[in-house]
């Protein structure tokens, strides 16, 4: 009798989510590497089970780094399995095979990323069955019932796939050559990226501009009067502001204007991946990994939804659930949800991409916060309480100006008096706003005292993770067209992972300051961006690929074309890097110096092979198997390197005669005419 049986193969990205859907899903079988039940196989991956293939996959040569051999341009693509994801991929191929699985459903995360690593596998298990696409932005068992009643054809997100994999070659086509081609030319490993490298080159230039700064004094002075005082303008020298003090000083000041003017701060908007991260550090000290981290666990424990999204807003059609989800939010937080719920303001369709803002989802309103982890409790707060403000209406003030006049010298002062609180009423309390007493034009008020402060010019400040975010989001955007669906360094998928690598890479370091931790880039991150040319380490040009692999993502550019750019940008990168003069004193090889070269003066280290001239032009070096030495059994040591260079002559006992076979005693004298060196034999004593 024939098995009508048709399963249906689920494909996760992790087996944590695949553990979720499964429950939902009434696969509760536990089989070797996937569940089943109900219909479905799910199974999963482990994040990217085949990535693509180091350069020597290509070619035997390439596993040695060398100039001649780049750019290495592969026509056709090879991917590697991992050893420890090989078994999990064989169970892929096998379920794929199965006669009995009639469709497959990529459940891999719902972006970009998550795209490739099911094609990827489906691809390279040469699967050929009908594939639907889940695509949800929350783990709430409800809202995986509603994507497998509603799963899309996977062929809509064939451009999703292209832009991926074209971000994956372009990134190992830049990789692979830039990072051997300097390694290469400065004789040291030097990780360059397509994304990485301009964004050191943000933390160098900062830190550049921090050094040429130069602090400029300035003078004020202050009234003061009965509750309030006034400024005047700054002044470059003190002199001048203090004879401007003597003339106020006891006098009466003439009120000349109050102007008073009514004003509101509209409610910020829900978080994007981006701005959460930002305000976890600035308020949480967490990094933008840790921020990303927390989120996941958050979103996999059905707390939270998508992390990964550009957007600040819900969609329409979710309006009528904001009512109950900022109550549930109000619950997280311990606080009252705003009087009067302002839905409308966080719902716009046309300002929603892939995945809607960051929000809680209802179960965390039932969730025993105390059972979460730390970092997991205080991240879901901050999201409860930015839905919170989101939702309240606009923070109303007024704002009264006074002018005065003294003795001639214009002061002004300012004061604001709080009408409605509005989304404030959910910040951090303790800051009160100045309010000015009751004044009117003509109004003579006595000088109580006079004072001059000194100010003085400050300095850009040193990046943190939540500057270094934002200066990566909008890095290239005045040069961008306005209607660019996205900008900047990274997506916000990639922006933690990249800050990550600088510091793993030894690029970049994070120092602690008196209320912040500060991104700065190590002396080999400044290095390595002096030598850069302009096109690595260009935030435009970066931004620019990001523009365009969006462009792929909607259609409306073809990959071949972004990749032959790519190609034809490494290719000429190649051809025309030329080391920077000097170089040596930016990338020291960290050898024991044995002494000063006797051509140019710069060090002489030790290595394996003998001793050699750290200005790698300079090509002097005194080699170990010199034959000269060799013949006669002398063994050049660092003590007899040493005297060589600094004297010219070393002695030696116990050289062997080729011609007695006895052994004697003498001095080596080191000739050298600029192009070679060689040795001579000194028997004076």
């Amino acid at each position: 009798m024939m098995n009508t049986t048709c399963y249906r193969l689920v494909v996760c990205e992790k087996p944590s989510v695949a553990r979720s859907i499964a429950a939902v899903l009434g696969a509760v079988r536990r089989e070797d590497g996937f569940l089943s039940g109900g219909g479905y196989l799910v199974s999963w991956c482990f994040g990217h089970l085949a990535e693509l293939s180091d350069a020597d996959a290509y070619d035997e040569k390439y596993g040695k780094w060398r100039r001649e051999d780049l750019p290495i341009l592969p026509k056709s693509w090879q991917y590697t399995v991992a050893r420890d994801k090989q078994k999990q991929m064989n169970t892929l191929r096998t379920l794929m095979h199965r006669e009995d699985v009639c469709e497959v459903v990529n459940a891999c995360d719902a972006g970009r990323e998550g795209e490739l690593i099911f094609r990827t596998a489906y691809n390279l298990n040469n699967c050929r069955k009908r594939v639907k696409r889940l695509w949800i932005s929350s783990m709430e068992d409800a809202a995986i019932l509603d994507g497998f009643d509603n799963l899309r054809d996977g062929a809509e997100y064939d451009d999703l796939y292209a832009s991926a994999l074209c971000r994956s070659k372009a990134d190992w086509l830049v990789g692979i050559n830039a990072t051997r081609l300097f390694s290469v030319m400065y004789h040291r490993t030097l990780n360059v990226g397509r994304v990485v490298s301009p964004t050191l080159a943000l933390l160098v230039q900062r830190e550049a501009e921090i050094s040429a700064f130069q602090p400029e004094s300035f003078y004020t002075v202050h009234l003061d009067f009965d509750g309030f005082s006034a400024a005047g303008e700054r002044m470059k020298e003190q002199a001048e502001a203090e004879r401007l003090a003597g003339d106020c000083n006891s006098k009466a000041a003439a009120v000349t204007s109050v102007v008073q003017t009514k004003k509101a701060e509209k409610a910020p908007a829900l978080y994007d991946l981006t701005t959460l991260q930002r305000d976890a550090n600035r308020l949480l000290g967490y990094t933008a990994q840790q921020s990303l981290d927390y989120l996941q666990s958050l979103y996999e424990k059905k707390l939270c939804t998508y992390p990964r999204t550009d957007s600040r807003y819900l969609t329409d059609d979710m309006e009528g659930g904001v009512n109950a989800l900022a109550l549930c939010c109000a619950g997280v937080c311990g606080t009252e949800p705003p009087a009067a719920v302002c839905s409308g303001q966080v719902c716009s369709s046309k300002k929603v991409s892939d995945h809607h803002a960051v929000v809680p989802t209802m179960a965390a309103g039932e969730t025993d916060l105390e059972t979460l982890l730390a970092g997991e409790r205080e991240l879901l707060r901050l999201v409860s309480r930015q839905v919170l403000m989101a939702v309240s209406a606009p923070f109303v003030y007024l704002e009264t100006e006074a002018r005065l006049d003294c003795g001639g010298n214009a002061f002004a002062a300012k004061g604001k008096t709080i009408l409605h609180m509005g989304w404030r009423a959910y910040t951090e309390k303790g800051k009160q706003d100045s309010t000015l007493p009751e004044l009117s034009e003509g109004q003579l008020l006595p000088v109580s005292s006079c004072e001059v402060k000194e100010g003085k010019t400050t300095p850009p400040k040193h990046f943190t993770e939540d500057t270094l975010l934002s200066a990566m989001e909008t890095a290239g955007k005045e040069d961008m067209p306005e209607d660019a669906e996205r900008k900047g360094l990274g997506t916000p998928a990639t922006r933690a992972a990249v800050i990550e690598k600088l510091v793993a890479t030894g690029f970049a370091e994070r120092r602690k300051a008196k209320k912040s931790v500060r991104l700065v880039p190590t002396e080999a991150g400044v290095s390595l961006i002096t030598v850069l040319p302009e096109q690595l380490q260009s935030p435009l040009l970066t931004a620019e690929w990001e523009h365009r692999l969006k462009e792929i993502e909607c259609g409306e550019l073809g990959a071949d074309e972004f990749l032959a750019g790519i190609r034809d940008m490494v290719a000429a990168l190649v051809r025309d890097a030329a080391p920077v003069d000097g170089a040596e004193v930016l990338f020291p090889s960290g050898r024991p110096v044995v002494g000063k070269c006797p051509r140019c003066g710069a060090e002489v280290t030790e290595s394996k092979n003998g001793y050699f001239c750290e200005r790698r032009s300079c090509k002097f070096g005194l080699w170990r198997d010199n034959r000269f030495l060799a013949a006669k059994k002398i063994s050049l040591t660092k003590k007899m390197t040493s005297s060589l260079l600094t004297q010219g002559r070393a002695y030696a006992s116990g050289i062997y005669s080729e011609k007695t076979g006895k052994t004697y005693d003498a001095f080596i004298v080191l000739e050298d005419d600029g192009a070679r060196s060689s040795y001579k034999l000194d028997f004076t004593k």
